[in-house]
Parts: structure tokens; C-alpha cells; sequence
């Protein structure tokens, strides 16, 4: 049970989850709480600490900068150890973060689950990986570049820079990484362990909900024996805490991943490397020659697992006339199967995470409604439990075209020409991923070529893993690349060390 056994010290006797730091956990001197809302019963199911004080905040980080020097003397060996430790230790407590991800997000339960394991797998991957990039280095010779003698040899490798070392602030000691609720723990290892390996120290921000999972996932890094100070968790409200983190000077690296906060952390973080996913409008184009069956299976897997709550989502079927009506069929046959109900039960369709949420949905359905959709079943909401829906003959004056909805809600948009499918998906402000579903690869090739996305699956779903392929937004889309490898190196400098010589220097054969 989620709180007990080896988790018991990061609740208090109040039932109140407290925040990290300096290796141990701590309530706030704020006294004060956040709730976090079971969406299934949309009653309180856990508090977490509110808000370290900005005074808080500002310790933890000078702490952070202070444990970081000493972490990026660690041997790569040992940070690696230490990074495979903390995966077996996520892995063999599943079951009680699981726990909370049922809880707190309404993640059915086997894919709660199954997000912790992932988990697990990439902190042990991000730690071979590391070692690999972080061991190895380049040699380069100036001869090579016209007009040169050889009269230079250059070394390169990847380091992270001390404050004492670079004290005009080209520094990346602490790291700042911002999950959202949909994979509060697996977003939030992705940014964790490339961190960690890379030699930097981090403050984490879990979203509120979500938060508790998250601090189970930070207490098995804490079970590893990571040095104390160097990994660091305040919860409570961003609106609250949110600016004064990003714009610390002290932190030198900022990864989020969410919505429209993304823009203004951005704008107000200054010059530091930023990496952020914040959402898509991925849309999925089926052409004449597609295998339906296999488009209506990754359709309905796509846009509705974990009820649509995902940014690779698909979130708009732009489907040729011709055979929209056997595609419709099809998908609509799909719909019909998917279990709709608790995340205990592990149905497909789960309540959305908040009220809020749900309302925003229900708008989307309704303009659509209003201006001609056609409902493919009927639109049914409990609270936050939505019930799956294919909107077919959306138009473009609809919000559904553009708006993420970010629910089980699908809407069809029938073409009469490719050209008018990629035109679609390249008017949207967003550019996260797309998908093609024909049996020509040379089409399949031209239409990845033409859409203005970060990533397009041919003949599957849009996807964000597996973690170590690259993961990119284009536009509102996102900055930065993710992925385990461009994790890493976007939270590293390259150092070059040019050695001089003398006199040009030959080898003679």
C-alpha cells in the first residue's frame, strides 16, 4: 500500500507526503497542503506538502550547486551503478506506485504498471548509454580544414561545468525537470537519469497531480544511496513556486514537459538550455490504398488509450472520401468494444484527470455538435468519466479541428486530395507528430517529407517511444530534442583542449 513499508518516511502522522531534500524528507515550514483529487471519485485522496517557501526553495538550490562539484568528480562507473541500483529498486516496488498512479491520475492499473517497469528499463539504458557517450571523446586534426598545417591537434569530450571553474555563469550544475500528470513518473526518470549520469545535480517539480507517485519514484533514488542534496523534490502549486524556480540563477537547465506553461517558463528563463514538449494536434492521414483494418486498430489504439490523455495522441483522421465510410465502420465497430469505467477494473476508458478537464472536452463536443458533426455514438458523461466518441464530418470551422482535447473524443475530417490532409496538419500550430496509412512507401516518404511535424509513424500510431528514439516537437510544439542519447548531450557542454605544436607533425609511413 502506497505510504507504507519502505515508503513510510515520506508521510508524515498526519498523512501529509512531504517534500525532499538534503537526503531526507521534510515537511514545509508553510505548514500548508495541496489535495490531490481522485478523478474517479473526485474526492480528496492524498495531500501533499504546499509550496516550500521561496527561502526553501533557495537553500535547496545552493545546496544542489554545492553536492554537484563533488558529483561530477564521481567515476562514471559508479554513477552508472548507483543509476542501476535506483531502476531495480523502482522495478521491484511497482506495485505500490502503481498504486498511486490509480489513484491520483486514473491510469488503468496494468498500464500503471507497466509505466513503472518502463521506467526502470530507461534509468538502467540512460546509465549503459551514458557511459558510452560520456567515455568517449574525438580527436580532431586542424590539417584537415584548407589552409592548415598540421600544427594542431584538438581533444574533445563532454563535462559538466563547476560554478568555481566558470564563475560568469556558464554553469549547468542544477538541473530542473518538470513532469506532467499523464506520466508523472516516466517523464519525470526520462529527465532524471540523464541528469544524474551526466554529472548534474536537479531539483524536480512534480505536477500536483501525480505528485505522490512521483515522490515514491524519488524515494527509490533515495534508496540507492545517491549523495545527499543531490537530487531534490518540492511539490505544491507552479503558480506559486513555478517562477521563482525557473527564473533561480541558480538553476541552468530547465526540461518540461505540458502545455501552455511551457511558453511562459521560456520567455522568462533567461539563457539557459531549455527542453520542452508541450503537446500536438497529431494527425493521422489515410489514403485509398491503406490497409483499413490495420488504420482503424492503430486509430482506436492511438486515440484512445488512456481515454486520449497522451500528446502523441492521434488527435484528427484526415481520411480520403473514397473509403471514409468502410473506415468509419470500422473504427466505430472498435469504439464499441473499449470497457468504460474505474482504472481499478482496467478498463480502456478511465475518468479524465480533472473536472476542469472534462468540462473543456464537453465544450469541444458541443460546438462541434452544434455545427454539424455527426456523432458516430451517443455523447454520455458521469463526472469525469467520458464515454469514448468518434466525431465524424468535422469541418475546419470547428475547435475540434485545432484544439488538443486531450480526452476520448476523435474527430474525422474526410479529404478529397492528400495535399489537402498535409495542408491541414501544417496549418496547425502545433508540429509533435503525424501518421500515414498507405501500402506505397514512396507516397509514405513524400508525405513525412511534406508534413511539418517532429516525428511521422508510417502504418502505426504516433508514439513517443521506444526512450531512446529521438522525440521532437516542431513549432508550439516543443524546443529540443529528447530521447535518451539528446538528453544526455543537451545536458553536457562539449570542452575542447587544443594542444599546439611547434612545427607541423606528419606520421611517416
Amino acid at each position: 500500500m502506497a505510504g507504507s513499508g519502505v515508503f513510510k518516511e515520506i508521510i508524515d502522522k498526519d498523512g501529509v507526503y512531504k517534500f525532499y531534500f538534503d537526503g531526507e524528507w521534510r515537511k514545509s515550514s508553510s505548514g500548508k497542503t495541496v489535495p490531490i483529487i481522485n478523478p474517479t471519485t473526485r474526492e480528496t485522496h492524498f495531500r501533499v506538502a504546499r509550496s516550500c517557501t521561496q527561502e526553501e526553495v533557495k537553500k535547496i538550490v545552493e545546496t544542489s550547486k554545492a553536492v554537484q562539484k563533488s558529483w561530477a568528480k564521481t567515476p562514471l562507473w559508479k554513477r552508472a551503478e548507483l543509476l542501476h541500483k535506483a531502476a531495480a529498486i523502482l522495478k521491484e516496488h511497482k506495485a505500490p506506485i502503481a498504486e498511486c498512479l490509480v489513484k491520483e491520475i486514473a491510469k488503468p492499473a496494468k498500464d500503471a504498471v507497466t509505466e513503472v517497469v518502463r521506467s526502470g528499463d530507461l534509468v538502467s539504458y540512460c546509465a549503459e548509454e551514458g557511459v558510452r557517450i560520456l567515455g568517449e571523446g574525438q580527436f580532431l586534426v586542424s590539417d584537415s580544414f584548407p589552409g592548415n598545417e598540421r600544427t594542431k591537434y584538438c581533444l574533445t569530450s563532454k563535462v559538466t561545468f563547476t560554478i568555481s571553474a566558470f564563475p560568469t555563469g556558464c554553469v549547468r550544475e542544477s538541473h530542473l525537470p518538470i513532469p506532467p500528470f499523464n506520466y508523472p513518473v516516466n517523464l519525470a526518470v526520462s529527465k532524471i537519469a540523464p541528469a544524474l549520469i551526466a554529472g548534474n545535480s536537479l531539483v524536480l517539480k512534480p505536477p500536483t497531480q501525480g505528485a505522490v507517485a512521483a515522490l515514491h519514484m524519488v524515494h527509490c533514488f533515495h534508496l540507492a544511496g545517491f549523495p545527499k542534496g543531490l537530487i531534490s523534490c518540492v511539490t505544491g502549486k507552479g503558480s506559486e513556486i513555478g517562477d521563482f524556480l525557473t527564473m533561480h540563477p541558480g538553476i541552468n537547465c530547465i526540461s518540461f514537459t505540458g502545455g501552455d506553461t511551457g511558453i511562459a517558463i521560456s520567455k522568462k528563463a533567461g539563457m539557459v538550455p531549455l527542453q520542452m514538449e508541450l503537446g500536438g494536434k497529431d494527425g493521422c492521414i489515410i489514403l485509398e490504398d491503406a490497409d483499413l483494418d490495420l488504420a482503424a486498430a492503430n486509430i482506436v489504439k492511438g486515440g484512445f488509450s488512456y481515454s486520449g490523455q497522451r500528446c502523441t495522441a492521434v488527435k484528427v483522421v484526415l481520411v480520403m472520401e473514397s473509403v471514409a465510410n468502410t473506415l468509419v465502420e470500422k473504427v466505430q465497430a472498435k469504439v464499441a468494444k473499449l470497457s468504460v469505467g474505474r482504472p481499478e477494473d482496467d478498463c480502456d476508458i478511465t475518468p479524465v484527470v480533472t473536472e476542469s478537464s472534462a468540462n473543456f472536452i464537453e465544450g469541444l463536443v458541443m460546438d462541434a455538435k452544434e455545427k454539424g458533426a455527426t456523432c458516430c455514438q451517443e455523447y454520455k458523461r458521469e463526472g469525469n468519466l467520458i464515454w469514448p466518441l468518434l466525431l465524424d464530418n468535422v469541418r475546419p470551422d470547428m475547435r475540434i479541428a485545432w484544439e488538443e482535447p486531450f480526452g476520448p473524443v476523435l474527430p474525422v475530417i474526410r479529404i478529397n486530395s492528400v495535399e489537402e490532409g498535409i495542408n491541414h496538419c501544417n496549418a496547425s500550430n502545433f508540429g509533435l507528430q503525424g501518421c500515414v496509412f498507405t501500402r506505397d512507401i514512396n507516397k509514405a516518404i513524400l508525405i513525412s517529407d511534406a508534413m511539418e511535424t517532429g516525428t511521422v509513424q508510417i502504418n502505426s500510431a504516433p508514439a513517443r517511444g521506444p526512450d531512446h528514439f529521438p522525440f521532437q516537437g516542431l513549432k508550439d510544439s516543443g524546443i529540443g530534442s529528447q530521447g535518451i542519447t539528446n538528453s544526455i548531450n543537451m545536458m553536457t557542454k562539449t570542452k575542447s583542449t587544443v594542444i599546439n605544436l611547434p612545427t607541423p607533425s606528419y606520421t611517416v609511413g
